[in-house]
């Protein structure tokens, strides 16, 4: 019998479920959880009682955070005990989740929260994939019929943990089972440039963000101290021959700070660094936070910055969401917050 469910592949689930039994059992069971997104298999009559006992291995929710905006940031606690954090943000379109890969984050990026954690380890796939389930669950999503974006743009660098990013991939996107499209999977990377080739290779892949955030090279070195390693202009050349699929654009995003790289000139040098790529841009001004010694541009200041990308790109400005709870980009740093809503949540 499997120690979990929550990660494992139809195949795997199969296999571990032994010759002794059938294997439609197996589907039973990877039916229920991914497609039907059950939370307890003691829900499932048509299961033998001893199948219905086997853990799912999900996070439970220990805190949750309910923006006014309707967002929501959830602490999720794992089954070693560590925690990691999850975001929820509703729309009339199509809502996100925003996931994370790793319980913080090595990459010490200057604006980012996050950062100042630190790395305690990489997340299973179960764990990735577990997120978006107890999400969809506390927020009631029916099963495969919700105009859901999953973002991997939650605490950690995602390039980093490569591999169980990929199976997670597998999982979401299974048409037996969780069937979420690959145009709506974003991974977001600071740059790791061997890992962008070794997902480029990989049959089912999530689209791939770039987080730019400078102009030359000087200034991204200091703003994202692992440009030392993986070069900025190197970087481009590497999306330069990245596998686009037909319906696909490269995203960059650049989070804007105050007096730093916010210039008409910086707006200017990125037109030049980004030029004929097939590429969108998505603008952030920084959100604040503890710790962080930068400042938020004045939105005139994105505006205008804005206005001079997209002459010759497609720009977008994101709004951030999640402000009052700790919940936007750059802010997850499992942070406390009196308004948060207390959760009793057991893992199952």
């Amino acid at each position: 019998m499997p120690q979990t469910i929550v990660g494992m592949e139809l195949g795997e689930l199969t296999q571990s479920l032994g010759p002794s039994q059938p294997p439609f059992r197996a589907r039973q069971l990877y039916d229920a959880v991914y497609r039907r997104k059950i939370m307890d298999l003691a829900e499932v009559s048509n299961l033998p009682k001893p199948l219905r006992t086997i853990p799912l291995g999900l996070p439970s929710v220990e805190r949750r955070f309910d923006s006014m905006d309707g967002t929501r940031r959830y602490l999720l606690r794992l089954n070693d005990g560590k925690t990691v954090e999850t975001v929820w943000m509703p729309e009339d379109e199509r809502s996100t989740i925003c996931i994370s890969s790793q319980v913080g984050c090595p990459v010490n990026c200057q604006f980012c929260l996050t950062a100042l954690m630190g790395l305690e380890r990489n997340l299973s796939p179960g764990e990735i994939v577990g997120q978006v389930l107890r999400v969809a669950a506390d927020n009631g999503l029916a099963a495969n019929t919700d105009r859901v974006n999953i973002v991997m743009m939650g605490q950690g660098e995602p390039l980093l943990n490569l591999a169980n990013v990929i199976k997670a991939t597998r999982l979401l996107t299974d048409p037996a089972g969780m069937a979420i499209s690959p145009r709506r999977i974003t991974l977001s990377t600071s740059g790791m440039i061997p890992k962008i080739e070794e997902m480029s290779r990989e049959p089912v892949r999530p689209k791939l963000a770039i987080s730019l955030n400078a102009s030359t090279e000087e200034q991204r070195v200091q703003l994202m101290p692992i440009t030392r390693k993986y070069h900025l202009q190197d970087l481009i050349q590497v999306c330069r021959r990245y596998p686009l699929r037909p319906w696909e654009k490269l995203t960059f995003e650049y989070v804007l700070l105050k007096n730093v790289n916010d210039t008409d000139a910086d707006a200017r040098r990125v037109v030049k660094l980004l030029a004929n790529l097939n590429v969108k841009m998505n603008l952030i001004a920084l959100n604040p936070g503890p710790g962080i010694n930068f400042q938020t541009p004045e939105p005139a200041r994105v505006a205008a910055f804005q206005n001079i990308v997209r002459r010759s790109l497609p720009c977008f400005i994101r709004k951030p969401r999640g402000l009052d709870v700790f919940a936007a980009c750059g802010q997850l740093k499992r942070m406390n917050v009196e308004s948060a809503v207390k959760i009793s949540s057991s893992s199952t």
